[in-house]
Formats: structure tokens, C-alpha cells, sequence
């Protein structure tokens, strides 16, 4: 009862703010009741001024940290909100004014124990960047060291937590009022966004991904992860390599200047991209131009691990196998691979969902090659989910925001290329690598050496039921004893352990032609 009053006072508190931007609708779709939302809009004065989606981001930018991370969730959300709502959102700026100098070295101290001047040479009291989670400050460490320190803003945790909990309430109430959402998933996604941002919010976590994705592209000469200092990073401060020189990565009329071919740039950026996604299913999920640039020898260079994505091999296949069958144009192809990948029910019709498909993919397919958007194919195909009953894949969601702003940056950089035609040889060799004869036969063989490290916890459980049987513990039916002994056909005697026996031998041979 306590859990309902405040979070309804805090739902009209919400509500009134959305009334001043005009954007009510917000928890309407929500599935607030709208004896709710009328009571928060009494007496409010509303500007008007912009589209729908422009009018929610100004309001979820006002009402702050936590309302800023869940507008740029559904900035992914075209199944939930449409297009032009999310295309608004993916505007949304992590961005709001700094806390004061003297807190951030406070948290400092308190997490290094030790004084600011002691830890480092000097430290620059004006911050570079404050966003919604946490700060950035220059500093020098005493062995010369240029370096980017981060900091959480003060308090940061546990106001999450309480607009989390409100978030966690209005998804319950959709759940419970709307069952055409249920599909959506909106109770899971909010503990997504939760689970997300409780990693964000401890600095460890944010420099073991940096560490991580260093080690992936080790040797790399065309891509650069800036170095952790463990020794000044806790879990309310992190402390890298400070990039110098670099240029944003949407800034054309510099990279130009710089002497460098746009072309070559979003080249060298897609591949890149392709193996976090593909090579290595771990991918930086918030490369927008204020985390990507070019460093004076031409790399591609990154910063602010605290959103990344997961995805494992099975669904990189699947995704694969998914655009190559829409950018060949095998529209029944592409169909199948939803269904047997279980996106899609099985009950469903594969010729319509072919159908669907076509109709998505031809209009996007058909415009001039710099046009053609992956990223905007895959947020129309997520809109036809009502009319198939697709569950909502929470991985695709945050991938496809990745690509949206991969491919929004390449075509400020390069208005006539296409990303994804640029690093063609490189999706051909991983399609081939993955996806060919040889793949299918390095699947038949781990299956073999999975199958052949869980015989002897198999053997165990058969044994386990066997002394239970014989101990009275488990009454099997008659048939099913004269089944067992192979009484129920001729010539059936024999214990059938010995062909299961002979299988396994079979399958130790198989593995020593192959080791």
C-alpha cells in the first residue's frame, strides 16, 4: 500500500512535468490510467512548441539522470513507440551541467584515500565533459602521465534506484492493464536498463570492458582503446590514457583538414565495428561522435565503456544469415531464419511473414546506395511484431540503436558510401568462416566433444535411477520394465547398454581420426 502511494505521488509529480512539455502521451501509451494523467495535467500551461518526441526529450531531460537513460532505452523502441518518436529520442543528449570541483575531489579521496595532490601532479579543476552518470577532469600523474579521470556524481545511486522503482511500478501497471504490451516485455526491459546502469554506476565494471575490448583488438593497427590505470580507478572513479589530438568523429571539414580520406575513415570505423559484433560478440553499444575519434596517425579511437553489448554466437549467425538474406533480396530466406531461430511462432504463417519482409525491405533495398539503412530495416521489421506475435530480442534492440548511429555518422562523413558495402569482403570472409561446410563441421565435432564430457555425469544419473528402482524408491510400470529388458520383441534380450557402450566407443574413434 506504502509502495503505491509514493509511487503514484511521484507519477503525478512526472506527469505535471510531461503536462508542461505537452507530452502526457508518454504515459498514456504506458498504460497509466487516464484518470491519472488528467488529474497531473489540471492547471498546467503547456508548450507545445516541437514534435511529440522532441516535446518527451526535452521533458525527460528535465526531469533528469535516470529519465535520460530510459529515453535513449526507447530510442531503441521502434516496436513500442514508432519511428518518428524514436528518431526524436536518439537525439537525446547525455549532457547536463556539471557538479561542483570540490565534490568530485571529495569522491576522489574518499575512494583512492589519499588527497587529490597526492595521487596526481596536477589535476584540472574544470571538467571536459559532465554527463548524466558522471563528470570527466584532465589530470598529470606524478610520473608524467596525461590521463581522463571519471567521476559519479554524488548521490547518483540512489536516486536511480527511487526512479527505477517507479519505472518498475509503471511497467507492472502495462502489463496488468495492457496485455497486447506483454509480448513487449516492458517489465524485463526496465530490469535491463536497471542491470545496466547498476554496472554503469560502478567504475570497475566500466574498466574491465575497456580492458576486455583492448585485449580484443590487440595488435590492431587501426583501432585504439585508451589504457586503464587500476591504480587510480574505484568503484566511483576511473582513471585512462587521455587521448591527445583527436578529432570527433562527425567532424568531416577536420578530418579533411587533417588529411584524411572520409572514406578511408568510416572504412576503417565499420570493420571495426563488424568484428566487435561478429569476432568477438562484445561490442561498445554507445559509440555516438562524442565517444568515437580519429587520432593523428589515422586510428580510430574510442572512450566510455559503460554501455556495451553481448551477443553470442548462435544469434550473430542468425543475424548474419538474416541481412545477407535481405541485402540478396531472399525475402523467403530471411522469413525462415526468424522462425527457426524462434523469433517468430511457429504458428505463423511463413509465406505472410515472406510477405512482410518484401514489403519492409524492397522501399529501403530500392534507394540510392549512401541511403540504404540496415539499421532502419531492422527498426521497421521490430514494428511488425504485433501482427506476428515476436517477442522482443532486448540484444537486436540495443545493436540495432549501434547501427543507426554507426550509419548516421558514416553518412555525414561520406554522403555517397554505404557502410556495409565498404567492409563487403570482410562479411564474406566471416559468412564463409561461420557460416560454410567447415563451420557446420566444427559444430558436428564440439557437439561430439559436449556430448562425450557429459557421458559420465549421464552413466552417474542412469546409476543413480537404477539403485533407486532396485531400492523400491521409483515404481516403474510393467511395460515398461519388459520394454527395458527387451521383452517386448524378439530377439530384444540383451541389455541395451552395450549399444549405448558401443556408441560411445564409436564416438571416442571418431575423435581420435580428427585430434
Amino acid at each position: 500500500m506504502l509502495r503505491a502511494f509514493t509511487n503514484i505521488r511521484r507519477l503525478l509529480s512526472l506527469g505535471r512535468l510531461l503536462a508542461r512539455h505537452d507530452a502526457l502521451f508518454a504515459l498514456e501509451m504506458a498504460g497509466v490510467p487516464k484518470s491519472l494523467t488528467k488529474l497531473a495535467g489540471i492547471g498546467v500551461r503547456r508548450e507545445t512548441k516541437g514534435r511529440p518526441g522532441e516535446r518527451l526529450a526535452r521533458a525527460l531531460t528535465e526531469a533528469g539522470p535516470s529519465f535520460i537513460k530510459l529515453g535513449q532505452a526507447l530510442s531503441t523502441r521502434t516496436d513500442l513507440l514508432g519511428e518518428e518518436l524514436t528518431d526524436d529520442l536518439s537525439q537525446l543528449q547525455d549532457s547536463l551541467p556539471p557538479f561542483p570541483t570540490d565534490q568530485a575531489r571529495a569522491a576522489i579521496e574518499a575512494e583512492l584515500d589519499q588527497p587529490v595532490d597526492e595521487l596526481f601532479h596536477s589535476f584540472d579543476d574544470t571538467p571536459i565533459a559532465a554527463a548524466s552518470i558522471a563528470q570527466v577532469h584532465f589530470a598529470v600523474t606524478h610520473d608524467g602521465r596525461d590521463v581522463a579521470v571519471k567521476i559519479l556524481r554524488p548521490g547518483i545511486e540512489d536516486a536511480f534506484r527511487r526512479d527505477v522503482e517507479l519505472f518498475r511500478w509503471i511497467a507492472e501497471m502495462a502489463e496488468r492493464t495492457q496485455p497486447q504490451y506483454r509480448r513487449l516485455k516492458p517489465i524485463e526491459s526496465i530490469e535491463t536498463l536497471a542491470e545496466t546502469v547498476e554496472l554503469e554506476m560502478d567504475l570497475r565494471f566500466e574498466a574491465a570492458a575497456a580492458a576486455e575490448l583492448s585485449e580484443n583488438f590487440a595488435g590492431d593497427p587501426e583501432f585504439k582503446v585508451p589504457d586503464v590505470d587500476w591504480q587510480l580507478t574505484a568503484k566511483r572513479v576511473l582513471t585512462t590514457e587521455r587521448l591527445q589530438g583527436v578529432i570527433p568523429m562527425d567532424d568531416r571539414d577536420a578530418i579533411v583538414e587533417a588529411g584524411f580520406d572520409p572514406v578511408d575513415i568510416i572504412t576503417k570505423a565499420a570493420a571495426a565495428s563488424f568484428k566487435q559484433v561478429f569476432r568477438d560478440g562484445f561490442f561498445h553499444a554507445d559509440t555516438h561522435p562524442g565517444n568515437m575519434f580519429v587520432m593523428p596517425d589515422g586510428r580510430i579511437a574510442v572512450v566510455d565503456f559503460g554501455i556495451m553489448g553481448r551477443i553470442d554466437l548462435k544469434t550473430r549467425r542468425t543475424i548474419a544469415e538474416m541481412l545477407v538474406a535481405f541485402l540478396t533480396r531472399d525475402f523467403r530466406r530471411a522469413a525462415e531464419v526468424h522462425f527457426e531461430a524462434g523469433w517468430v511462432p511457429r504458428d505463423r504463417s511463413v509465406d505472410s511473414f515472406t510477405q512482410a519482409c518484401r514489403s519492409i525491405a524492397e522501399p529501403i533495398l530500392d534507394r540510392p546506395q549512401g541511403e540504404i539503412s540496415i539499421a532502419r530495416l531492422l527498426a521497421q521489421l521490430f514494428q511488425i511484431t504485433e501482427t506476428f506475435r515476436m517477442e522482443t530480442q532486448p540484444q537486436l534492440l540495443l545493436l540495432q540503436k549501434t547501427m543507426l548511429v554507426a550509419e548516421g555518422t558514416s553518412r555525414r562523413l561520406a554522403p555517397d558510401a554505404n557502410m556495409w558495402i565498404l567492409i563487403q569482403p570482410l562479411i564474406e570472409s566471416w559468412m564463409r568462416e561461420n557460416l560454410g561446410p567447415e563451420a557446420k563441421v566444427r559444430d558436428v565435432i564440439q557437439n561430439l566433444t559436449d556430448a562425450i564430457e557429459r557421458l559420465p555425469d549421464m552413466i552417474g544419473d542412469v546409476e543413480k535411477t537404477s539403485r533407486m528402482i532396485s531400492d523400491g524408491k521409483v515404481q516403474l510400470h510393467p511395460d515398461t520394465i519388459r520394454a527395458l529388458r527387451g521383452e517386448d520383441k524378439p530377439g530384444r534380450g540383451q541389455p541395451q547398454i552395450l549399444w549405448y557402450g558401443a556408441f560411445a566407443l564409436l564416438i571416442v574413434f571418431v575423435m581420435m581420426l580428427l585430434d
